[in-house]
C-alpha cells in the first residue's frame, strides 16, 4: 500500500497496457519454462557463457525467465504491477518501457562481467562463479522501485513485512538492508544493485526527473557540508575564545 495525497491506496488505479503485456509475456515464458527445460538453458545468464562462448542474447533474455517455483515470479511481477504501474502512467508506456529494458539488460551485463574483474586484474584465477547462472525480471524490477522513489520521494508506503511505514525515497536502501541482512542463499546481488545503478545512470543522464541525485548535485551538498563544518569550527574556536577570556577576567 502507498499513500496518494492524504489517502492510502493498495495498488494503481489503473493498470497501463505496458504492464499488462510485460505481465503476459513473462508469464508466457514462465510456462514455457516449465513445458521444457530448454528455455531455461538457452536464456539465463553467466559470465562464461556471455564472455567466453560469446551467447550475447542472454543479458536480454535472463530477464524473462524465472525459477521453477511459483513465489519468484509472483514477487516480481506484483513488484511491477505495483510501482511500475504508476511509473508508466506518469511517464508514458514508450519511456517507461525503454528504461525497463535498459535496466534489465544493464544488470545482465553487470552480472556477466563483474565476476570476471578479479581475474582480469590478475588478482585471482577463474573460479566456479564464471558459471554461475542467473535469471529473473528482478534487476528490471528494482530500477522500477528506484524511479518511484525518485519522482514521489515523499510518498508513504505501507509495508506488509514488515508492517511498518517508511518514505519512498527510503525503499531501495530497506530492501537492499533485508536482503543483505537476511543472509538468504541464491539472490544474485550484483542483479539487484545493477538494475539500481543502471537506473540511476540512465535517469541522472536523461535529465527528466527532478529528484533524482546527480554526481554535481552531490559535489554541491558536499561541498555545502564542508562549508557548514568549517563555519561550524570556527563558531566553536570562538567560543572557546571568548571562555578563556572571561576566565582570564575571572582569575584577574
Amino acid at each position: 500500500m502507498y499513500g496518494r495525497g492524504s489517502q492510502m491506496g493498495f495498488g494503481p488505479p489503473v493498470t497501463p497496457d505496458i504492464i499488462k503485456n510485460l505481465i503476459i509475456a513473462n508469464g508466457v515464458v514462465f510456462i514455457g519454462q516449465n513445458l521444457s527445460h530448454a528455455v531455461t538453458e538457452l536464456g539465463v545468464v553467466s559470465p562464461a557463457s556471455v564472455w567466453f562462448n560469446f551467447e550475447l542474447w542472454r543479458p536480454f533474455t535472463y530477464m524473462w525467465l524465472h525459477s521453477s517455483g511459483p513465489w519468484h515470479i509472483l514477487f516480481n511481477m506484483f513488484s511491477l504491477w505495483m510501482f511500475g504501474s504508476q511509473v508508466a502512467l506518469h511517464w508514458g508506456e514508450k519511456r517507461f518501457l525503454r528504461y525497463y529494458l535498459a535496466c534489465g539488460v544493464g544488470a545482465g551485463v553487470l552480472i556477466a562481467t563483474i565476476p570476471l574483474i578479479p581475474w582480469l586484474m590478475g588478482l585471482q584465477p577463474p573460479g566456479p562463479e564464471f558459471g554461475y547462472r542467473t535469471l529473473g525480471a528482478s534487476g528490471a524490477v528494482m530500477g522500477c522501485l528506484l524511479a518511484y522513489s525518485f519522482t514521489w520521494p515523499t510518498r508513504t508506503i505501507q509495508l506488509l513485512f514488515p508492517p511498518i511505514p517508511i518514505k519512498a525515497i527510503w525503499l531501495i536502501p530497506f530492501l537492499f538492508f533485508m536482503e543483505f541482512s537476511s543472509g538468504q542463499q541464491g539472490v544474485s546481488h550484483v542483479g539487484h544493485l545493477g538494475g539500481v545503478v543502471v537506473g540511476w545512470v540512465y535517469l541522472a543522464r536523461e535529465g527528466r526527473t527532478p529528484g533524482v541525485p546527480t554526481i554535481d548535485s552531490m559535489k554541491v551538498k558536499w561541498r555545502r557540508y564542508q562549508m557548514r563544518q568549517k563555519l561550524r569550527s570556527v563558531h566553536e574556536e570562538e567560543q572557546r575564545d571568548r571562555k578563556r577570556k572571561d576566565d582570564d577576567k575571572t582569575f584577574h
